[in-house]
């Protein structure tokens, strides 16, 4: 019996320029991907990318590491991405991207990785390309990009949101590791933050920046101060300064269960595009 050999294999740094082509069909949408492939690119390899190609023509790509992202996957590249990653099961932490991909995608990887520990569907993909100063909105000025001595302190506050948005606490033991990605974020000024009395009040992070495009997660208040009002200013600036770095348009996407902060982001300018969804193993 003759094996056809699969159209999926391991990208290489031959392979970047349309590898982010792909990306640039929808920048919000594929920002998380086209932000890795550059990062990668800067350490010397593509590790953990892999390609679906027709004959010599790259036509999809999926990020395969701690989280598994599709881009531009069809189901035939779906089913392939698939076989190639389901022996992975125990480095992958979540499968995410645009809700039509996703899904798919996960129903090819369940039947072998077991029931996920959650689903986060739908989750609105909100998207900005107006500076909060042009539409009139006050922003705080107590918020600025932390600074490198500083991630000690906003260790806390990024602690306290990954485990109350996760469920689970980012580290186990040291949190050496941690304090590793939160110092890569505030060394880039992709982390914004407000602070009173020594302590980060306020938070929020540029994930992904690629293609013109950034992305903002890891927004955290302090829960003594939530209902009072202070977030749209808070967050008109973290936008406004994201813009200030040379975004074109800066997105992110929200639980739909959290209407409070959807209605926040609304009123600092986003409007919805499309739909991702997450699956957190």
């Amino acid at each position: 019996m003759l094996r056809t050999r699969s159209a999926v294999r391991p990208l290489t740094l031959a392979d970047r320029d349309d590898a982010l082509a792909l990306c640039a069909r929808d920048p919000v949408r594929h920002v998380f991907v086209a932000a890795r492939i550059l990062e990668s690119a800067r350490n010397g390899s593509l590790s953990g990318l892999l390609g679906h190609r027709h004959g010599h023509e790259l036509t999809s790509i999926c990020w395969a590491s701690a989280n598994v992202v599709p881009v531009e996957s069809t189901q035939e590249s779906r089913v392939a991405f698939a076989e190639k990653i389901r022996r992975w099961r125990g480095r992958t932490a979540s499968v995410l991207g645009p809700r039509e991909e996703v899904g798919p995608l996960w129903s090819e990887l369940e039947p072998a990785w077991g029931p996920a520990r959650a689903v986060r569907v739908p989750q609105p993909l909100m998207v900005t390309t107006t500076p909060p100063s042009r539409l009139g909105l006050t922003l705080d000025a107590r918020v600025r990009p932390a600074r490198p001595d500083e991630v000690d302190i906003v260790l806390p506050a990024a602690t306290h949101m990954f485990t109350h948005e996760i469920g689970y606490a980012p580290y186990a033991g040291s949190s050496r590791g941690y304090r590793v990605s939160l110092a890569g974020l505030i060394s880039r000024g992709h982390t914004f933050v407000v602070q009173e009395h020594g302590e980060v009040i306020f938070k929020a992070d540029v994930g992904s920046f690629a293609l013109g495009s950034a992305q903002i997660q890891g927004v955290w208040l302090a829960p003594h101060l939530r209902g009072l009002g202070l977030s749209t200013a808070m967050m008109a600036a973290v936008v406004e300064q994201v813009f200030g770095l040379g975004a074109s348009s800066v997105s992110l996407y929200v639980n739909g269960f959290n209407t409070s902060a959807h209605a926040l982001y609304e009123r600092v300018g986003f409007t919805t595009v499309g739909e991702f969804t997450t699956i957190l193993l």
